[in-house]
């Protein structure tokens, strides 16, 4: 009986921490401890792994100017197409019909060009009237010059002649040179008006319009 009780007071005393554990118990703690252990990683950081950290900085802005300039472009060609729409093209001829001074500027037997380059006309006077006549020539629309010398007129692109009458005698020009239409002007300067052509082969420089009498 004293054994007894005495084995009773040893198993009492014994501590809880040296109660055995076994294997099988071990091995299914393992599991739950690393599941654990996997659920307090830190979340990732926002961006990580994302494009713009793939995509370098300068090709980034290379492609923001890219695309800045092409909206200038296409806004600019949108402001040029409206301005053109709202101020279409004009051609400003020269005026057809105009005054080239008096009678008296003029003298006897000469041919006078200062209005060439300007009215495309030279004015020729005789000893009895003024007639204008065209500066281009009948054949292919160039423009002849004045030949004091040999008192003619003279094309530089094929070779056609005329003389100081307009009257073609050389060359492919088919025909003479044309007259427009001349007259006094109440102020008594010399009117010339360019709308109206008259031509040698048609008759109508005997039109008395087409020179004025001096």
């Amino acid at each position: 009986m004293a054994e007894e009780e005495k084995k009773r007071q040893e198993n009492q005393e014994e501590p809880e921490d040296s109660i055995p554990v076994s294997e099988e118990s071990a091995t299914e703690a393992e599991p739950m401890l690393e599941a654990k252990e996997v659920k307090k990683q830190p979340p990732a950081s926002v961006g990580k792994g994302s494009i713009m950290d793939e995509m370098p900085r300068r090709s980034f802005f290379s492609w923001l100017t890219i695309a800045w300039l092409a909206f200038a472009a296409a806004t600019g060609g949108f402001l040029t197409m409206i301005v053109r729409f709202l101020f279409p093209n004009v051609l400003f001829e020269p005026p057809q019909s105009f005054k080239i001074g008096f009678a008296d500027d003029y003298k006897v037997g000469e041919v006078d060009i200062r209005w060439k380059r300007q009215h495309a006309i030279w004015v020729v006077r005789t000893s009895e009237f003024i007639y204008a006549l065209s500066t281009v020539c009948t054949h292919l629309g160039c423009t002849p010059n004045w030949l004091g010398n040999e008192r003619k007129f003279k094309c530089p692109c094929h070779g056609s002649g005329f003389r100081k009458s307009g009257i073609n005698f050389e060359g492919p020009a088919p025909r003479p040179l044309e007259r427009f239409k001349i007259a006094l002007a109440d102020d008594g300067q010399i009117f010339v008006d360019k709308s109206k052509i008259y031509q040698y082969e048609k008759g109508q420089w005997n039109d008395p319009e087409s020179f004025l009498k001096v």
